[in-house]
């Protein structure tokens, strides 16, 4: 590396972010990013490991060690050359990923670890600014023609690697929008829209074609698709919401975390909305989930001029620390707060919804209480309510946050006749994608189950890999 003791001389300093009072204002995007300089220092922590096992936790095999050094020594384009050769959109995974590879990251067993998205970010914007980022259009087309079933990051990733591969590649996405969850379920605090627009207008120029507002399997008869084209990649994700049954349900002012996300990602694109507007200005809100569409909501209700924001999650607090059981180099679950939680809200914990109150068929109070859990050797957790421990909870809007079950049944994969898995995910052939149809292959949550982000890009690419195997007659 060009500075072998950067990592002692340089501590860890992540991307800071705009001033709240000013942030919550607006939905532009509240990551500060550093100078150019500062970044440089950042880089220089990386410390040449001889075993880097943050590729090892990055599910893209991201040759980090070498676009770290390329980035501290100012080489910035071969930076961009190595990152490029991995990832399909930095852009987005240097905003919003998790980063499995900091928590593997070797300088993190002792001390802070290298700050690794935020140099992917700075890597791929400088890309972007100095026109590093070029169409890297096929000299030669196969003559195959591929079907991308959704514009997710796992429908991204499959359509540009079988594209650069030669295919003719259309993607089908049903709304109205490239991106899938990243446009409609992310704010654009966290990951601005133009950005998604910018890199899909590359894949256009690359010879994607993208065909939006077409649900394949409704309104697109699936006979037809395996008829036109060579092959076929389901990229459709996992969007059966986990939902409750309990007392009240049914009141007003109770939505999905996705309804109250996606609108208000509508709302700021600038698009009419039809239909009933869920607004949290002077409503005391509460959000049930402590994940990170569960922060999504609580950033958004703060943006709108919500009176008060709870969040609650059943589970217990995660420890700050990496838990025993979940040593390095392994992704741990531990406590985390993100910008959206700085700007206002009270988070509970071991918390249990009971009943839905309501005045005039709306929600107003929700009954909860508190549980113990309790975890023995060999056995699964178990969940306890702790006696005498009700409480209500002040709630004009009620956001259920509690992840996804399954993918939709309905309409493709009903019709397209693929196998599923127990859990209700399609079954597919864990080194090639492919179904249980031939020609049919898929990736991402609709096969995989609800996952990290980088996780459905990796998944993306693999499918890619493996329908052209499957095009070409040879080895994945």
């Amino acid at each position: 590396m060009g500075d072998p003791r950067g990592f002692i001389k340089v501590k860890r300093v992540g991307f800071g972010y705009r001033p709240v009072a000013e942030r919550v204002k607006d939905y532009n995007e509240v990551a500060v990013m550093h100078s150019e300089a500062q970044q440089k220092e950042q880089a220089s922590r990386c410390m040449d490991c001889g075993t880097a096992f943050c590729n090892w936790g990055c599910p893209l095999g991201n040759y980090i060690p070498e676009w770290n050094d390329s980035a501290f020594k100012g080489r910035w384009q071969d930076a961009f050359k190595l990152l490029d050769e991995t990832a399909t959109m930095p852009e987005v995974t240097g905003r919003v990923c998790p980063s499995p590879c900091e928590f593997s990251c070797v300088l993190g067993i002792g001390d802070a670890p290298v700050t690794i998205r935020d140099n992917e970010l700075a890597i791929i914007e400088k890309a972007w600014k100095e026109g590093y980022v070029k169409p890297r259009i096929p000299e030669v087309r196969t003559g195959k023609k591929v079907a991308v079933i959704g514009a997710g990051p796992s429908g991204i990733a499959s359509a540009m690697d079988l594209n650069r591969a030669g295919h003719t590649v259309t993607v089908f996405e049903k709304t109205d929008r490239i991106g899938g969850f990243m446009r409609y379920g992310i704010p654009d605090f966290k990951l601005p829209k133009n950005v998604l627009d910018r890199r899909i207008k590359l894949l256009e120029q690359e010879g994607v074609v993208f065909k939006t507002g077409i649900n394949v399997g409704v309104d697109y008869d699936v006979e037809k698709l395996k008829k036109d084209f060579d092959a076929v990649v389901i990229n459709t994700g996992c969007r059966v919401t986990r939902d409750m049954k309990v007392k009240g349900r049914e009141l007003n002012g109770i939505y999905q975390a996705v309804e109250y996300l996606e609108q208000s990602n509508r709302k700021v694109a600038g698009d009419a909305i039809a239909g009933e507007i869920i607004d949290a200005k002077g409503k005391n809100v509460l959000v049930i989930g402590g994940g990170d569409t569960g922060s999504d909501c609580v950033g958004t209700a703060n943006r709108q001029g919500a009176k008060s924001v709870v969040q609650v999650e059943i589970l217990p607090q995660p420890s700050k620390e990496r838990p025993a059981d979940q040593p390095w180099p392994k992704y741990p679950f531990v406590f985390k707060t993100t910008s959206s939680h700085e700007e206002g809200v009270e988070r509970k914990w071991c918390i249990t919804t009971k009943e839905f109150i309501g005045e005039g068929g709306a929600v107003k109070k929700v009954k909860a209480a508190r549980v113990d859990w309790c975890t023995k050797p060999g056995e699964r957790p178990s969940m306890s309510e702790c006696a005498g421990s009700e409480f209500n909870i002040d709630a004009d809007l009620v956001f259920l946050s509690m992840g996804f079950t399954n993918p939709v049944k309905e309409g493709l994969l009903e019709k397209i006749g693929v196998k599923l898995n127990e859990n209700g995910s399609v079954y597919r052939n864990p080194e090639t994608f492919e179904t249980s149809v031939k020609g049919v292959f898929a990736a991402g949550d609709v096969s995989r189950g609800p996952s990290l982000i980088v996780w459905a890009f990796t998944e993306g690419k693999k499918a890619a890999a493996g329908i052209n195997a499957y095009l070409t007659k040879k080895t994945v």
